[in-house]
């Protein structure tokens, strides 16, 4: 490991923990991944920003990584209940198509928000119904001494497990009040392994297991690809805070099942908040919810919604407006600004900044926003060498911000409702530019008027250059 020691908050100690891989050859991390139902919202994403610039930490401080993102393409219900539509199926019978292209379709959607976000493509991206066998095997090895079969399928009992529900922090039952009730079971906590598919009834998704035909409970694919792809101890699992509550401990209560012991799987747990949105359009189910392809709708790249994520510490909420998105859009802007000025500078040679400040500040519990500014105060030039551009893009190894590659060119955004196109907008403001230095400023202001009717703000005086932008 290089630099200062990695610090990172366990979700399950509620303490902050010198992170000290099980193997330093391979450190390994399980992410929760999406259910590929819907298109993801922002605030889903935000997850993925999280555990991407955790894992360019990892690789930062020397280690190698291997990171699974597991998709969820079967098995997880319209709540956390027991009972009622799983999401796939739900969503296949609303738009009428088949689940399996359904399924294909929302995976190469999200593939494509990674790529978006400049997120790197995690090691393995396995699909839950490819495990559907090792799940059943799962769920045969721990029926007999910690699950019980009702007519719905087969259920887990949580009081055979020791000290479930310590992830979740509930000493009751809390938790777990907005899971709906089940007829027969147990204990509220108690949760389903496998789900019988109802009598008369037939779905797209299912299969045949000594419990009955139907699909696994969600919380099992995690369970099953971590131990799969990681081992039965590994160093890290991540998710979104409200998986803190029920799908993890449940996820713990079923690895300690497997291996009759009290090991949790992962090392530490660690757990994003919220992206909070005042106008209600975060929840998928408002029917018209915000995704990355409506931000770069309304202009906005989509590294901005990535600096917007760096600009909060992962275990803040987060407040969504457009007003903060284009604050963020501004700051990437400055830092594209920066490496372009620092290119034509750089062959004239001086000192390279220092990284430590930067280092430190990522080392704490990934501390992005005092990362993010160590950044921008290195691109300034305020107490630094002439030559920093090495330093600045090193940085963004960890920020991901992609500043080795995008221009000012590649941020300028089309709106999608934008009737003038870039081309057009740079040939008229050559006319603009050779109107004024020919003192035709009637001309010039003319040309002006009409860019702005087509929704096109010209920079005149801009400190960062950047000329024109779209304002419809």
């Amino acid at each position: 490991m290089t630099g200062a020691p990695l610090v990172l908050y366990n979700s399950l100690t509620r303490a902050a923990e010198t992170f000290r891989p099980l193997d330093p050859a391979n450190v390994r991390v399980y992410s929760c991944g999406p259910t590929v139902y819907n298109y993801a919202h922002v605030g889903n994403l935000r997850a993925y920003v999280f555990t991407d610039t955790l894992a360019r930490t990892i690789r930062w401080k020397g280690w190698p990584l291997t990171h699974v993102v597991n998709i969820t393409d079967v098995g997880h219900l319209t709540s956390d209940a027991d009972a009622g539509d799983d999401k796939m199926e739900a969503a296949a019978r609303a738009q009428g198509r088949d689940i399996w292209a359904i399924a294909r379709h929302y995976t190469d959607a999200f593939k494509q928000n990674l790529a978006d976000l400049n997120i790197v493509t995690p090691t393995h991206l396995p699909l839950a119904t490819d495990h559907v066998a090792e799940m059943i095997e799962w769920g045969v090895r721990i029926a007999d001494k910690h699950c019980y079969q009702l007519a719905d399928g087969l259920y887990f009992d949580t009081s055979t497990v020791p000290d479930y529900g310590r992830l979740a922090g509930a000493a009751d039952d809390a938790a777990h009040a907005r899971i709906d009730a089940v007829a027969g079971k147990r204990h509220p906590q108690d949760f389903a392994i496998w789900r019988a598919t109802p009598p008369g009834e037939t779905r797209q998704m299912e299969w045949d297991s000594p419990w009955g035909r139907g699909a696994p409970g969600w919380h099992l694919e995690c369970s099953v690809m971590s131990r799969k792809y990681l081992g039965a101890a590994f160093d890290i699992h991540t998710g979104g805070i409200d998986h803190r509550e029920i799908h993890h401990p449940n996820e713990i209560a079923q690895n300690q099942a497997y291996c009759d012991c009290a090991d949790t799987g992962a090392t530490l747990w660690m757990h994003n908040n919220f992206l909070v949105d005042r106008t209600g359009k975060m929840s998928k189910s408002s029917g018209e919810f915000l995704t990355l392809a409506r931000l770069v709708d309304r202009g906005f790249h989509p590294l901005a919604y990535r600096l917007m994520c760096l600009q909060a510490h992962y275990r803040s909420e987060l407040e969504f407006s457009w007003e903060n998105l284009a604050a963020a859009q501004v700051r990437l802007k400055r830092l594209v600004h920066a490496v372009e000025r620092l290119r034509q500078q750089s062959a004239r040679g001086a000192q390279i900044h220092s990284l430590d400040q930067f280092d430190l500040a990522i080392s704490n519990d990934l501390n992005t926003p005092l990362a993010l500014t160590h950044a921008e105060a290195l691109a300034s030039g305020r107490d630094f060498g002439a030559d920093r551009l090495d330093a600045l893009l090193k940085m963004d190894e960890v920020l991901g911000l992609d500043l080795s590659t995008i221009t000012r060119a590649t941020l300028r955004v089309r709106p999608a409702d934008a009737t003038i196109d870039a081309n057009t907008i740079e040939a008229r403001l050559t006319e603009r530019r050779e109107a004024r230095a020919a003192k035709d400023f009637p001309r010039s202001d003319a040309i002006r008027d009409d860019l702005a009717a087509a929704g096109v703000e010209v920079m005149d005086g801009d400190p960062l250059g950047w000329d024109w932008k779209l304002t419809i």
